[in-house]
């Protein structure tokens, strides 16, 4: 199939603009609450600390399907505090946009807090102290110290956090419903083709997934070296 009548079809178009969409707002979540959760972190020994570093880190080792239905049971239309959501806010978080966006950013941000959390957990110390005594704010030293040191593992992060969201399959299927034209994602839609025995609509869509992912990995692997 010629590529430019493949991205014509409105069945590759809508996966592929949702998908931007929920990058478009995955992303920016990831710098500013992976980049917060990770220096907390690294610095916190509180148990609160424990108690977040557990439940961010869940999504690493849980199954995705299995971390999409507890979310489900949070978030649902009769969940823990959807109906909350949807009362106070007037938003309906499962099956729709806002689902796949969760599901996004929970399957990533791990990847993106841990990279941060190690790097502030080790000499930076030093640099921090000595900040410290030269009169440096908690802000200034953040903002001076900690971020230049740590711009590597951000972006390692960033990249991580980006390619794993961009695969998501399991708690998107769960949060989003899989509603076709509404909340099916470049991932799902390789699902749904391979369903249907459409392998030559899957082999694109994969192809086009590969080679963002071995973008990434290469932008990744020239910044570590620099």
């Amino acid at each position: 199939m010629p590529i430019a009548e493949f991205l014509s079809d409105p069945g590759v178009r809508g996966p592929l603009a949702l998908t931007l969409r929920v990058c478009l707002v995955s992303v920016p979540l990831f710098l500013t609450l992976g980049v917060g959760l990770g220096y907390y972190l690294g610095r916190s020994r509180s148990s609160l600390a424990a108690a977040v570093d557990f439940i961010v880190s869940l999504p690493m080792v849980f199954p995705p399907i299995a971390t999409g239905f507890g979310l489900l049971l949070v978030f649902g239309n009769r969940g823990v505090i959807g109906p909350a959501v949807r009362d106070t806010f007037g938003v309906e978080i499962v099956f729709g946009f806002t689902g796949v966006a969760v599901a996004a950013v929970v399957s990533g941000l791990p990847l993106m807090v841990k990279p941060v959390q190690a790097a502030v957990t080790g000499e930076m110390t030093r640099y921090m102290e000595a900040a410290r005594v030269l009169g440096k704010s908690e802000f200034e030293i953040f903002l001076r110290v900690v971020l230049p040191l740590v711009r590597k593992n951000i972006l390692a992060g960033l990249f991580l956090s980006w390619t794993r969201s961009i695969g998501e399959v399991g708690v998107t299927l769960m949060l989003g419903g899989n509603i076709v034209g509404r909340t099916n994602t470049v991932s799902l839609e390789i699902y749904n083709s391979v369903f249907t025995g459409d392998y030559e609509r899957a082999g694109l869509l994969a192809g086009m997934l590969g080679l963002a992912s071995l973008t990434a990995m290469f932008m990744l692997r020239r910044l570590s070296a620099a």
